[in-house]
This record gives C-alpha cells, sequence and structure tokens, in this order.
C-alpha cells in the first residue's frame, strides 16, 4: 500500500460486488481527462460548479482538482431514490438556499445520469430562480437506458449498462460510497 492510495477498504466490501467495472486508476485517468475538457470549455468564463449530494461529492473533489481555473463551487443536496435501486420519480429537495447562479457558467456534477429526472428537476428549478449564463452536466457515469427526462450529460466519465453499480460515491441505502472502485453490487446484497 503506498501513502499516495491510501488504505483500502475492508475486503468484505469487495467480496459483496459482482464484479468491478472501472479500478480507481481508470476512474482517475478518466477524471482528469473530463478536467481539461471542462477547463478548456470554460478558459476565461465565471465558472461556477454545484455537486449534487451525496453521491456527487467524491467525483466533484477529483475534478475541481483538474481544472485550473478560477472557480466558484457549491452544493445542493436532493433524492428521488430512497432505499431503493431505481428512482421513485419524485425529487425532494432538502435545503432552500440555492446555489448563486446569476451571471455564472453553471455545471451541475452528479455521479451518474439515470432517468434523468432528478437533473431535470435541478435544471428546471435554476432556470427558474436564477439568471445562469448557461448550465452544462458532467457526470461519472452516464447509462445506456431510455430516459424519462430530457437530459444528456455535456461531460461524462463512463457509458454503463443497466446495471446496479456501487463505489466512488455511488451507493445502496446510504453505503458503499467509500469504494474506490465502481462495481456491480452481487443481487443477494440488495433487499
Amino acid at each position: 500500500m503506498s501513502a499516495e492510495s491510501g488504505p483500502e477498504p475492508p475486503e468484505d466490501l469487495y467480496q459483496r460486488l459482482d464484479h468491478i467495472l472501472f479500478d480507481k486508476v481508470e476512474v482517475l485517468r478518466r477524471i482528469a481527462e473530463m478536467g481539461r475538457e471542462i477547463e478548456a470549455d470554460y478558459k476565461g468564463k465565471p465558472l461556477t460548479m454545484v455537486t449534487i449530494l451525496q453521491g456527487g461529492m467524491l467525483f466533484m473533489a477529483d475534478l475541481i482538482r483538474e481544472v485550473h481555473l478560477p472557480m466558484k463551487i457549491d452544493s445542493l443536496s436532493v433524492s428521488s431514490y430512497g432505499s431503493g435501486t431505481t428512482s421513485s420519480g419524485t425529487v425532494t429537495f432538502h435545503q432552500d438556499r440555492m446555489p448563486h447562479l446569476d451571471g455564472r457558467h453553471i455545471l451541475i456534477l452528479d455521479d451518474i445520469l439515470d432517468s434523468g429526472r432528478t437533473l431535470r428537476a435541478i435544471m428546471d428549478r435554476f432556470a427558474k430562480e436564477g439568471n445562469p449564463l448557461s448550465m452544462k452536466v458532467a457526470v461519472l457515469l452516464s447509462k445506456k437506458v431510455e430516459r424519462a427526462a430530457d437530459v444528456t450529460a455535456d461531460y461524462y466519465g463512463f457509458e454503463v449498462g443497466n446495471e446496479f453499480v456501487v463505489g466512488y460515491g455511488l451507493d445502496y441505502d446510504g453505503e458503499y460510497r467509500n469504494l474506490p472502485v465502481i462495481g456491480v453490487l452481487k443481487p443477494e446484497f440488495i433487499h
């Protein structure tokens, strides 16, 4: 174990994965590439990155270190999954205060684009309550599924199939976010 990689999570977490889709090196390499794309697109523009909590935290932490521009960062707490594996269809905002949007280019960060309902609700609220110069979306994962809402990712790390994935910020019932890999959870650990 190197000091750079940090301690490994307990082995039992890995044993709960059916298989690993992307290891830590692949994830960090792709985030660095995304950072260069975003940096080129926003050079000289007033940028605010808004991460969707909890899942987008790890993604944002690594991504902002790869974008070498002046920027503001903020966060927004919403939910649509509860303890299930599919979106409930209802997006709940857990805070009244919205990020400062006026006169800023807004890049919304999330862990995964699935049905699109959550991101669509956020974008609609931002458009209604703020005056952003532009709004784009960056996600770590984009699921190859038919979307329930009209949302596309302007930047994405990886495409995944219609599998339930965990790790690197993605959770099941609040757990597994701390895995440094992205993997598919074994069905027996989904209740």
